[in-house]
This record gives structure tokens, sequence and C-alpha cells, in this order.
């Protein structure tokens, strides 16, 4: 397992991180994207730290707080050292029936930065996480909170999750005005089937030496393989009760028809071939998987022992390749004359 960087810091981060948005269970929609127990989690944490996994991530909301509350109690349990591992977890979602029980106010994140050291039972966060957008918050009130929870020995760095590259922008730039801990991390849906990212995140990220961390990197499962055209569709997949998040379905499956014989060639899953490929794109730092069994965790982290040939990777870039969208495409063109002077 290869270590990265983590943004513009000195902490080392393992290049696939595990995800507990599989842990707990419960109603809605935790009750289909997973209902792991805490020996099912137990054993799931045990194999990625064995394998080199030193990154978990999570979510003050997944599972109304179980989540957090499972993955605390496996680091316990498994007798983990607190420097041998790195915690993430987010604030936003909303955590009771209260109108200020949920949002970026610094009223909700000083209460939930408690709350989920609570649940974690730890005594700070590594990396703290704004899960997206408050449009009631203005973002100076949001980063002075988040300054105050690094300051306060509770957060080592803090980092945003689902905003668009201008509002991250502006975010970095407020914070170096008035001297805030600023974001060092985006975590965002990125995966062969989507690839939005590519646009204006990547670029403002590999600019502004932010860590780039996929989320959903199979496209919510869709990218197993398992699903056809026909309308087969996997009993046990999340997507059959949880179809989210929106892909172009055939654009997706001519993905996966490029990258079943890449995966028969080097003997692998179609998810481990979309794992690597994550892996091999050079602004991301960890990949965060989910897995619902142990067969589906190691399965996800053997794709760091699957290096792709540059022609492998040409056939599936050119497969998910985005559509050409201005400004992109006028952008190219003015710069190409000039561009090629250093080639």
């Amino acid at each position: 397992m290869r270590m990265r960087k983590l943004g513009d810091t000195g902490l080392l981060v393992s290049e696939i991180c595990l995800g507990a948005m599989t842990f707990g269970g419960g109603e809605g929609i935790w009750n289909a994207i997973g209902k792991m127990d805490q020996p099912t989690v137990d054993g799931l944490v045990k194999d990625a730290i064995d394998r080199g996994v030193n990154f978990f991530d999570t979510a003050n909301v997944y599972s109304a707080g179980r989540s957090e509350s499972l993955l605390g109690q496996a680091f316990r349990n498994l007798g983990l050292a607190r420097d041998q591992f790195v915690l993430a977890t987010k604030v936003l979602g909303r955590m009771g029936p209260g109108v200020n029980q949920l949002g970026l106010s610094r009223y909700h994140i000083l209460q939930s930065i408690d709350a989920s050291l609570e649940r974690l039972q730890l005594d700070h966060i590594d990396l703290y996480q704004i899960h997206g957008q408050d449009p009631l918050t203005p973002i100076e009130e949001t980063l002075d909170a988040l300054d105050d929870c690094v300051r306060a020995g509770k957060v080592r760095y803090i980092g945003v999750s689902n905003h668009a590259a201008w509002q991250i922008a502006k975010a970095l730039g407020i914070s170096e005005r008035r001297g805030f801990a600023r974001f060092q991390s985006v975590q965002a849906y990125y995966s062969l089937a989507g690839r939005d990212l590519e646009r204006e995140i990547i670029p403002l990220a590999r600019d502004q030496r932010l860590a780039i961390l996929p989320w959903s990197p199979l496209a919510g499962g869709f990218l197993t393989g398992k699903f056809s055209r026909e309308g087969k569709t996997p009993q046990d997949a999340r997507r059959s009760n949880f179809d989210f998040p929106p892909i172009d379905r055939e654009r997706a499956f001519r993905i996966i028809d490029a990258a079943r014989p890449i995966a028969e060639a080097h003997d692998a899953s179609v998810a481990r071939v979309a794992l690597a490929w994550l892996l091999h794109q050079p602004a991301v730092t960890s990949v965060i998987i989910g897995a619902k069994t142990r067969e589906q965790l190691l399965d996800n982290l053997a794709s760091v022992d699957l290096a792709l040939t540059s022609q492998e990777l040409a056939t599936l870039g050119s497969v998910s390749a985005l559509p050409p969208e201005y400004p992109g495409w006028m952008l190219e063109r003015m710069s190409a004359d000039r561009a090629a002077m250093i080639k």
C-alpha cells in the first residue's frame, strides 16, 4: 500500500481509504446502503489495517451517528494506537428534529464536533470536512468555527466536500486573508462513469495543492459489471434500492464493455480495473472504497497492485472522456501555440 501526502501537509495517508457509509443501517436510505454490525465492522477494519490502510472516512449523518460509533468502537476493540490511523469525518447533515441541528453555523459545528468525538471515543479528529454547502450560513462563519476547532486541538486538518470550484477558491482566499486554517482536501464524486471533476475542481486542486478524495469510485456499484442492458439488477446491489449517484447508463455500459477484456487480461474484476484507473490519475490522493463483505473489500484493496498499461489507460480514458464544453475547448485552442513552445 503506497502512502501519499494529504494536500499541502506532512500527513501521510494510504492511497485507499476505507469508507464507513455501510456501517450501521437504520431507516430509509441507510437500510439500503448497509447494515454492518460491530463484529462485521471489526473484521473489515482489521482486514484493511492488515493490508496497509491507515485512512478511514465516515460522517456524523451516516446512520444517524451509528457509523461513527461502530468505527470508533472497532479501533478500541482492535487495540489500535491513536497514531496508527487517520480518521476523517464530516459535518452538515441533520442530526435531530430541531431547526439548528443541521447546517454549517458556528452553533451546529461546535456542537457536532463534540458529539462526533464522543461517538468515536477519540480526543481529536484528523480531517474534519464540511459535507456540502449551507445556503443560510456565511462561509466566513463556517471557516471561523472550523479554525476554532483546530486551535482547540479537536481537529488537525479541515477539508471540503461537494462544493463547486468557485466556492472552494473563495473559501481558500478568505482563509488566507483571515489567517484561518485552510482546506487541505476535496472529497468529491469521481469515477470512470463520472469525470465532471476534471473540468474545474481538479485544476483548482492541483493549483492549490489540495488532496482529491474520490467517493463512490464505482458509481454506486454500477462499475462492478453486475448490471446488464437488459435490466438485470443484482438483488444485493445498493442501486436496486438507492439509485445514486446519477449516471448516463448507456455511457457507463460502454465503459464496462471496454473494461471487461482488460479485467480478463489481468485476471481481475471490472471493479478492480475501475479503481485502478482512478489510482493512476495523478490528481488523486486516496480513493474511498466501501464494502458490505470481506470478499468485496479484499477485491477492492487488490486494485493497488493492478498496473494498467498505457494502452489500457488510453482505452479507458477514451471511452469515458467528457464531451467538450466551453470554455474548456476555447481555452485549449487559444493557448495551444504558446503551450507548444516548451514541448
